[in-house]
């Protein structure tokens, strides 16, 4: 016979495969060789959560020029703006695990159906948020402990930033459709065009730059609107477009409450664990304020470098998601449970290595963006001490990102209510004003408490459960 099945076909070369994931291509996920799907699916996922990371070191880094004031504003804002992700990242939980399991059932009309209520969703929470934080973004800064002069120099900042919700919950949303359908380079493409923009505009709207103005801090929030607004629009562009495997039509765009109310049911609860551990982010924020502007620049700086790394590992994680959702779609629970295993070893090498990197390095890598003697000591050791948990980081973002992807978003959500609520703050708070290490004490907390995350979720994992969830 000519006809080559697929167990006879020749197995691409690992280049060819790396072509291939960054050109994108439609493929099955729920056949063939689990190690090629893994490295379609993360190869893109890691490159566009790579663009995320260097926006936020390009971002910090002009910011930073503006002093410890600007940096700290900067902080405070990200730290509040957690709660704006939790959302966005409960509800494009909920998003990728219903796409991908209606792709994994071969249902794509359902999974294009799905993605229209989470994007409805989508809108209805954000103008709830905007409104809020433009109308409060002064007092907002004074409770998360801004003195008077970050408030004075920093409220415009932050109500820039709130008026751009919009951006940011649809540019998850959307992203989240994609990647559940296995459309990995198409979310990819849409961060890089969306920060690309926001690099370039940085520079420009902040110091004046040729024809712009120089807006100083505020430039740095309109560089971000801008950006992940014109990103938004891509999205958009492709949906209607019919360029990927969830194509919306007219007749999608119609509120159907069934959809939207399983979807609500789902999100709640991954709504529920990213606030979990993102006001516990703020909690430390809130303890690192008390040490000064000088060591929360230092915090602000050595976290951003740390999202350097932690946030490919997550475009890894977002993999294991895809693959358990559509392989449970396709009812095949041992290939979904095998994938998340091979995806968290492959996790673990990357975060091991890039956390060597760190500790090594800690010092000339700070000074990169500041040349303040005071911010440079509590930036180094920030990131050495949350570098000495990646490891740990590598596995528990694999396993929660499992959870999720087969739709179970009420496991990670508990174990977030244990391990930082119960665990890392009282923890980070009892390090840092009753013993000798002062912000060191939240920076070792951190690591502390993310290894037990990873340890929990491995052992609730190996139970089984979620491979029953329904959705």
């Amino acid at each position: 016979m000519e006809l080559e099945t697929q167990e006879t076909r020749p197995t691409p070369s690992l280049l060819s495969s790396v072509w291939e994931a960054i050109r994108g291509t439609e493929q099955d996920f729920t056949t063939g060789s689990l190690g090629r799907a893994i490295l379609l699916l993360s190869i893109p996922m890691v490159l566009e959560m790579s663009m995320e990371s260097l926006f936020a070191i390009v971002d910090v880094f002009f910011v930073a020029k503006l002093g410890a004031h600007a940096a700290a504003t900067v902080g405070l804002t990200e730290a509040m703006m957690t709660i704006v992700y939790s959302v966005a990242l409960g509800l494009s939980m909920a998003t990728t695990a219903m796409v991908a399991r209606r792709i994994g059932e071969k249902k794509p009309e359902r999974a294009a159906e799905a993605a229209v209520q989470a994007i409805w969703l989508g809108f209805a929470s954000s103008a709830v948020i905007a409104v809020f934080g433009i109308l409060f973004a002064r007092q907002l800064l004074g409770l998360m402990g801004a003195d008077a002069e970050v408030i004075r120099e920093g409220w415009a900042y932050t109500a820039i930033i709130f008026a751009g919700v919009f951006a940011v919950m649809l540019l998850f949303l959307i992203n989240a459709i994609f990647r559940g359908a296995g459309d990995a380079t198409m979310a990819m493409r849409v961060l890089w065009l969306a920060n690309g923009i926001n690099i370039v505009l940085d520079p420009c709207l902040i110091f004046g730059l040729g024809p712009f103005p120089e807006l100083g801090l505020k430039g740095a929030a309109l560089a971000t609107t801008i950006g992940r607004s014109i990103g938004v629009v891509f999205q958009v562009w492709l949906l209607l477009g019919g360029r990927g495997r969830v194509r919306v039509r007219r007749k999608d765009l119609r509120v159907a409450w069934g959809v939207m109310g399983r979807l609500a049911r789902v999100s709640l609860s991954g709504m529920g664990q990213f606030i979990i551990s993102h006001v516990a982010w703020v909690g430390l924020v809130r303890i690192v304020a008390d040490f000064g502007s000088v060591a929360l620049a230092g915090y602000t700086i050595a976290i951003r470098v740390v999202v350097v790394a932690i946030l490919p590992a997550w475009g890894m994680a977002n993999a294991a998601a895809t693959l358990v959702g559509q392989n449970l779609g396709a009812k095949q629970p041992e290939r979904a449970e095998k994938s998340v295993w091979t995806t968290g070893l492959y996790n673990m090498v990357f975060l091991g290595l890039v956390g060597v990197a760190f500790v090594v390095f800690a010092e000339p890598i700070i000074r990169i963006f500041t040349s303040d003697p005071q911010v440079i000591v509590h930036g180094v050791d920030c990131l050495r001490y949350v570098s000495y948990g990646y490891l740990f980081y590598a596995w528990g973002m694999v396993m929660v990102q499992a959870f999720n992807g087969a739709g179970d978003t009420v496991t990670p959500m508990m174990i977030n209510i244990f391990c930082f609520w119960m665990w890392q703050i009282p923890l980070a708070y009892f390090l840092a004003t009753q013993t000798v290490l002062g912000p060191r004490g939240v920076y070792l907390a951190i690591a502390i408490a993310e290894g037990t995350v990873a340890l929990v979720a491995v052992l609730v994992f190996r139970r089984g459960k979620w491979k029953q969830q329904a959705i």
